[in-house]
C-alpha cells in the first residue's frame, strides 16, 4: 500500500539518497520515492501500515529530517 508524506530537511540529491536508503532498511518498507520538486514530497510503499511515528523512528538514524503525513 502506498502512502504520501512530506519530509522536511530534504535539500539535494544526496539527502534523497541517504533518506531513501535509511527508509528502505525498514523491514516493512518496500520502496521509498522521494522528490525534489516539490521538495521532500515522498511516496512510501509498505508491506504493512506504519504510523508516522514508526517511520520517524527510522528517520531518526539521520539528523535533521522530519516526516509528516499528507492528507489526500
Amino acid at each position: 500500500m502506498k502512502q504520501k508524506f512530506q519530509i522536511s530537511g530534504i535539500s539535494c540529491g544526496g539527502c534523497v539518497a541517504r533518506v531513501k536508503k535509511t527508509l528502505e532498511n525498514h523491514p516493512n518498507i518496500e520502496k521509498a520515492e522521494i522528490f525534489l520538486a516539490p521538495k521532500g514530497a515522498t511516496i512510501i510503499t509498505m508491506n504493512e501500515t506504519l504510523s508516522v511515528e514508526d517511520i520517524q523512528k527510522q528517520l531518526d538514524e539521520l539528523n535533521g529530517y522530519t516526516i509528516s503525513k499528507i492528507n489526500q
